[in-house]
C-alpha cells in the first residue's frame, strides 16, 4: 500500500489562474498518486481578501498543497496557520516565480538574493504549524547563477529546518524576461539538480522544468526523489492517467479511460453548478481531455468562447469525440 504522505515522486506544478479548485478535482480523476499544488496565492490575498474561496477545495484533491507567495514574516505565518486550518498537507513557499508584480513585492525569485530572510520563514512557520513547509526555488537568477549560489542558498534555508526543495533547473533573468520567456529561454541544467541531490542525500530534490514525457519522468527519478510537471499535464491531461504506470501497484488495467474521467466530472460539474458556478469558468481547464485523438479540436471549439454553455453540450460534445474514439 503507498502511503501518498511520504511518495511525493511525482507532483503537478503550481499554476496561476490554471491550478484552480476545478483544475485540480479534473486531475486526480486521472491519478490518484501524484500530489496537486494550489496556484501561487499571496499572503494579501487570504488575509485581506475572500479566504474561504481561495482555499475551498474537494476532499479528492488530496494530498494537497498550498503554494504562498509573501516574505513578511508575521503574513507567512498566518497564511501557513491557515493552510493548516483548512486541512491542507503540506505548504510551499514559492522562490520561483519571475514577474515583475511579485518582484515588486518581495517575493517569488528574487527571495533567491535573500536566504537568510526564506530560512527565517521556513523558522516561524515549521514552528507554528505541524505540516511540512517546503520551497521551490530556481537554481539562480541573473547574474548569480552559479552552482555554488544554489548550495548556499540550500544550505541556509536546510539549516533552518527545511528539508524539501523543489528546484526549477533554470535560471530566472529578472531583468528584461517575461514570466513565459523565463520558462522558455534561461537553458535548463538538469545536472545541477542532480548534483544538489548528490551532495545534499538527506534532503528531499524534486526537479521541474521542460519535462513531459513518462520517459522523462523515469530518467529524472533515477537521479532525484520527485519530479513536477507543470503545462505537459494541464494541456494533455491523460498524461497524468499514463504516469499511473510509475507506481507498480497500478496495473494497465487501473489506467483510467476518458469515457470514466468523465462519468466522474459530470456529478462534480453539476454540484458545482448548483453552487452558483459558472460552467464555462470549470470547462476551461477540461479543453486537453481528448488532446492528440480525433474530433479533439471540435471538443474545444464546443467549450470555448460560450458564455451561456450547459452540461448538456458538453456531454454531447464528448459523445461524438468518443463514438470517433471507441476505446478512449
Amino acid at each position: 500500500m503507498i502511503d501518498l504522505m511520504k511518495d511525493k515522486r511525482l507532483s503537478v506544478a503550481p499554476m496561476i489562474d490554471w491550478t484552480t479548485t476545478d483544475y485540480r478535482y479534473f486531475a486526480r480523476l486521472f491519478n490518484p498518486h501524484t500530489y496537486l499544488y494550489t496556484e501561487m496565492i499571496s499572503t494579501g490575498a487570504l488575509i485581506h481578501g475572500n479566504r474561504a474561496r481561495h482555499l475551498r477545495f474537494d476532499t479528492l484533491e488530496h494530498p494537497l498543497v498550498l503554494q504562498l507567495g509573501g516574505a513578511d514574516i508575521s503574513e507567512m505565518t498566518q497564511c501557513a496557520e491557515f493552510a493548516q486550518q483548512y486541512g491542507y498537507d503540506e505548504v510551499n513557499i514559492n522562490v520561483g516565480c519571475p514577474s515583475d508584480r511579485v518582484q515588486h513585492n518581495k517575493i517569488g525569485a528574487c527571495l533567491m538574493a535573500e536566504p537568510k530572510t526564506v530560512a527565517d520563514l521556513v523558522k516561524h512557520m515549521q514552528a507554528a504549524v505541524d505540516i511540512p513547509v517546503t520551497v521551490k526555488h530556481r537554481i539562480g537568477i541573473d547574474d548569480f547563477d552559479s552552482y555554488e549560489f544554489m548550495v548556499d542558498f540550500v544550505q541556509t534555508v536546510a539549516a533552518a529546518g527545511c528539508t524539501r526543495f523543489i528546484v526549477h533547473a533554470r535560471t530566472a533573468w529578472l531583468q528584461g524576461l517575461s514570466p513565459k520567456q523565463n520558462r522558455e529561454i534561461p537553458p535548463l541544467r538538469y545536472e545541477d539538480v542532480y548534483r544538489l541531490k548528490q551532495d545534499f542525500p538527506e534532503l528531499d530534490i524534486e526537479i521541474n522544468g521542460g519535462i513531459d514525457t513518462i520517459e522523462d519522468i523515469k530518467m529524472h527519478l533515477q537521479h532525484i526523489d520527485g519530479v513536477m510537471i507543470g503545462r505537459a499535464f494541464y494541456h494533455n491531461p491523460y498524461l497524468l492517467a499514463e504516469a499511473n504506470s510509475l507506481w507498480n501497484e497500478a496495473a494497465p488495467d487501473a489506467i483510467p479511460k476518458r469515457s470514466e474521467i468523465l462519468e466522474q466530472l459530470y456529478p462534480y460539474l453539476q454540484e458545482q453548478i448548483a453552487k452558483g458556478e459558472a460552467l464555462p469558468t470549470m470547462t476551461r481547464h477540461y479543453l486537453g481531455l481528448f488532446q492528440g485523438l480525433m474530433g479533439a479540436r471540435k471538443w474545444r471549439q464546443a467549450l470555448s468562447g460560450k458564455p451561456q454553455l450547459t452540461l448538456d453540450e458538453v456531454k454531447r460534445a464528448a459523445d461524438e469525440v468518443l463514438s470517433l474514439n471507441p476505446d478512449a
